[in-house]
C-alpha cells in the first residue's frame, strides 16, 4: 500500500512516500514570488493625490502561480493508496480544495488535512510515519 503524506507551504512542498516499509521523502519548490507591495506614494504639491498600490494585480498573479505549483504536485499523488495534507497557514486548505474541484479520484484519497507548523525534515518524516500508523488520527 502506497502512503503519501504532504507538508506543504507557499514555498516547498515535503512529499514523503510510505510503502513496504520504506520511506522516500521528495522536496518540490513552489517558485511564487512573494511581493510586498509598497503603500502608495506622496504627491509632491501639498495637498496632492496619492498613488494607489494595486492589491487585486498582486493577488492574481499569486494565484496563478499558486495554481502552476499544485499543478506539480498533483501528478506525485495519483498512483496513492492513502494520503494526509499538512502545514501551516492555508495553503493545504486551498489545494484539498483544488484536488476536490478538479481531481475527485484523488480527493477521495486523502484521510486528513490538518494544520502543522513549521518543521525539520525528520519531523515531517515522524508525522507521517506515526499518523499512517494510527497513532496520528
Amino acid at each position: 500500500m502506497r502512503k503519501i503524506g504532504i507538508w506543504m507551504d507557499k514555498e516547498k512542498a515535503k512529499i514523503v512516500v510510505l510503502q513496504n516499509e520504506e520511506e522516500h521523502m521528495e522536496t518540490i519548490t513552489s517558485d511564487m514570488e512573494f511581493y510586498n507591495p509598497k503603500g502608495g506614494s506622496r504627491s509632491k504639491t501639498r495637498w496632492g493625490p496619492q498613488d494607489v498600490v494595486q492589491d487585486s494585480k498582486y493577488l492574481e498573479r499569486e494565484k496563478h502561480q499558486m495554481r502552476a505549483y499544485f499543478k506539480k504536485l498533483v501528478p506525485k499523488l495519483v498512483d496513492a493508496d492513502k494520503i494526509a495534507l499538512f502545514g501551516p497557514a492555508n495553503t493545504i486548505e486551498k489545494f484539498n480544495a483544488e484536488l476536490e474541484e478538479n481531481h475527485k479520484n484523488i480527493s477521495e484519497k486523502i484521510e486528513a488535512v490538518s494544520k502543522k507548523d513549521s518543521m525539520t525534515d525528520n519531523q515531517i518524516k515522524a508525522l507521517m510515519r506515526d499518523f499512517f500508523e494510527g497513532k496520528g488520527h
